[in-house]
């Protein structure tokens, strides 16, 4: 990660379907997308994934976005209630793996600050750290899961405390919304 690259931009909960342009009501199911985002959006120094939401309807009636990545069911939040979880705990550990596969420095940043929230949640624990010649390489390990099998690789990319900080409150924004 360069220093100079600290803004990490995923999207907040828009409030509207991708598909239908409608208002996504409070209190309604809807399904959440990252998907591959806009160069204009990256340019402005979005991690390369933008998040979306569809109304049921749309989406049980094929409507995706360009370039989806991940997505989950939530329900739009109620205008007076406390702040809530968006995400589940699977949702988080499918994009801990599908980020796996990235090689963008951004999206490795990312997976980061991800795999260490999931290890706090005690989703994934650590079991070791390696050098590779790739930089230094944390092994980690699904809660439950054989012993047997080889442990998740997640590769350090050197973050500094700013760009982690900033991961981080992107991270929140996917993962609680505010209403």
């Amino acid at each position: 990660m360069s220093k100079g690259d600290s803004s990490y931009k995923l999207g907040r909960f828009t409030g509207v379907c991708a598909a239908t342009d409608r208002t996504l009501q409070p209190g309604t199911e809807c399904i959440a997308c990252l998907c591959e985002a806009s160069e204009a959006d990256i340019a402005e120094g979005a991690l390369g994934l933008a998040r979306v939401e569809y109304s049921v309807e749309a989406w049980e009636s094929g409507a995706r976005p360009q370039g989806l990545f991940s997505w989950w069911k939530t329900r739009i939040p109620e205008n007076d209630g406390p702040r809530r979880v968006l995400v589940d705990d699977d949702a988080l550990l499918d994009l801990f793996d599908r980020l796996g596969t990235e090689e963008d420095d951004r999206r490795q940043g990312f997976r980061w600050v991800l795999g260490l929230v999931l290890v706090r949640k005690k989703l994934l624990r650590l079991e070791g750290s390696a050098r590779t010649e790739q930089g230094d390489v944390f092994l980690l390990r699904r809660r439950g899961t054989d012993p047997a099998l080889p442990p998740i690789e997640m590769l350090d990319p050197k973050l500094d405390e700013d760009d982690a900080r900033k991961i981080a409150d992107e991270l929140g924004e996917i993962m609680a919304s505010d209403d």
